[in-house]
């Protein structure tokens, strides 16, 4: 028998895939932060406009 065959499924070689996927991660959170830092920052100053 090969040692192919007694491989453990999860003990599956991704190479680099972990790192570009946490940095993408970290891309997407930082993005919604600031969307919601100027998506709030925006709601504020249309509330304080005069009517």
């Amino acid at each position: 028998m090969s040692d192919v065959n007694r491989q453990n499924p999860n003990d599956e070689d991704y190479g680099d895939l972990g790192e570009k996927r946490n940095r993408r991660m970290r891309i997407v959170a930082w993005t919604v932060i600031i969307a919601l830092i100027l998506g709030g920052g925006g709601a504020t100053l249309f509330a304080l406009l005069p009517v």
